[in-house]
């Protein structure tokens, strides 16, 4: 079932965007946004995505250095910093 949509934005994207869209015949500025609203909301696990190289550098590294509770382990930094 498809149903309307308005959006506001400013009017260089809308030029940018229509412009996009005749450059790519076969698609229209509706189906733009719908594929876009799609790839936003689909269901894909972090490890199904590719992740950036210094995001999959960090993953992991508090546990390695022996970090379980990253929550608690700041708790008790700041309880000894300011007793």
């Amino acid at each position: 079932m498809e149903s309307k949509l308005t959006l506001k934005l400013d009017s260089t994207s809308i030029k940018r965007a229509k412009q996009y869209v005749s450059r790519h015949k076969g698609n229209s500025l509706s189906k733009l946004v719908e594929r876009y609203f799609n790839s936003l909301t689909s269901v894909e696990t972090v490890r199904e995505k590719k992740l950036p190289p210094i995001v999959s550098s960090l993953s992991g590294v508090l546990k390695k250095h022996g970090i379980n509770d990253a929550k608690e382990e700041y708790t008790g930094y700041l309880i000894e910093k300011y007793k």
